[in-house]
């Protein structure tokens, strides 16, 4: 970061406020990071096709959107601590009632009812962490935690019955209930929050760059939508493609497992290339070759073209997730967009296993959904390279910014 906010620690820097959002976005994110073993899962324990997983999944990670959307609208006025407790008891009413109702109309509908409550935990989490005196640090935290998550969901999951995953996503809430009482009540400069900062600060605009059009994180938003569009589909069907291309199963869970360390090494090759070389740069060559990697599985799916592309999307993913949180922090400090992320992320996420369910409706295959991956990630690219564009005549530093 090339700037400080122009307010000073507050309560949302407590360690204790920043361990419990990193968790709780982490249990908020647990189905789009587990939807590879959750897809399966409804398959060959629950009978559902491969196109009804795609709806089932996109309306889950869909309601994660939502649910974000909706809580960012009323998060500045109402106490978070009781939007959490209300997103919690909706996940977890939602997820005790798939493990008694499993046919599909009825888990699609539930699944809608979990993620609006995920991303209602989420949403708070996320702004809670975008309020902090570095922001694109909290991040990194978060996406560093995140890595670890996903190889453990992708390496236990699997072990567990259906109604064993639902219970783990119910349990995983509990802490979220318990200790609400870390994460901050009202956001800064609130009449009810706690110590609010001078008169003077709440007047200022916490932006180090105020030239910055209020577009600009728009723009961000809409490359974050574009990007999970590609997340989205290929992490939903690549297991069911694998299995479906004649892969061993236990090859395709290890490679999977295997591939979330990648994200570990992601994060922090991700910082140590921004510091040299800004956000931008890395952000286009990284989606650049995302979009090679995804769209190599479009003439079939081989024990050794799973290896390289698992690898280096997970590798990838979170790779792109750095720059596109901080680029969001860089040009907005007021927290206002950071509450969005999630939902700008679920949207992507239903968009693409719905578009990737209706490719293999009208079947035209995998092969028809990995070329829909690649060009979701040719879009985003496109995007921030209109968006780096327009920041370099605007504003070079924050252009180039780390």
């Amino acid at each position: 970061m090339t700037h400080e906010p122009l307010h000073g620690k507050t309560g949302f820097d407590d360690w204790r406020s920043v361990t419990m959002a990193v968790f709780m976005a982490l249990v908020g994110y647990s189905v789009m990071v587990g939807i590879p073993v959750i897809s399966t899962a409804w398959v060959t324990q629950l009978g559902f096709s491969e196109v009804q997983v795609g709806r089932v999944a996109g309306a889950d990670l869909g309601g994660l959107s939502a649910g974000s959307v909706l809580a960012s609208l009323v998060m500045g006025k109402v106490n978070r601590r009781m939007l959490v407790l209300l997103g919690a008891a909706i996940a977890i009413a939602a997820n005790a009632g798939c493990m008694v109702f499993q046919q599909y109309e009825q888990v699609l509908w539930l699944r809608v009812l979990a993620g609006i409550g995920n991303g209602v935990v989420t949403a708070v989490a996320v702004a809670t962490l975008g309020a902090t005196y570095k922001p694109a640090r909290a991040f990194n935290i978060l996406l560093f935690a995140f890595a670890f998550s996903q190889f453990a969901e992708i390496r236990y999951l699997p072990y567990l019955s259906m109604n064993g995953i639902y219970l783990a996503f119910i349990v995983a809430l509990v802490p979220a209930v318990v200790l609400v009482r870390w994460i901050p009540a009202y956001p800064i400069g609130h009449e009810r929050a706690a110590a609010p900062p001078p008169e003077s600060i709440l007047t200022e605009s916490r932006s180090a760059f105020p030239d910055v059009p209020k577009y600009v994180p728009w723009l961000c938003l809409f490359g974050i939508f574009a990007t999970y569009i590609n997340i989205g589909a290929y992490w939903t069907y690549i297991e069911l493609a694998s299995l479906d291309s004649g892969v061993d199963a236990k090859w395709t869970g290890d490679v999977l497992a295997g591939a979330s360390f990648l994200s570990i090494v992601g994060c922090l090759f991700a910082t140590v290339l921004s510091n040299r070389f800004g956000l931008a740069r890395p952000l286009f060559g990284a989606l650049m070759t995302m979009a090679i990697i995804v769209g190599m599985l479009a003439n079939g799916v081989t024990d050794m073209k799973l290896l390289v592309s698992a690898f280096m999307f997970n590798f990838l993913w979170i790779f792109i997730d750095v720059y596109q949180m901080s680029s969001v922090a860089n040009v907005d400090r007021t927290g206002a967009f950071a509450s969005l992320m999630p939902g700008a992320q679920g949207l992507g996420q239903i968009v693409g296993p719905n578009l990737a369910a209706s490719i293999l409706g009208l079947q035209l295959g995998y092969r028809g959904v990995f070329i829909m991956c690649s060009s979701a990630a040719i879009l985003g690219l496109v995007i921030y390279l209109v968006l780096y564009s327009r920041l370099k005549k605007i504003n070079p530093e924050v252009a180039d910014a780390p």
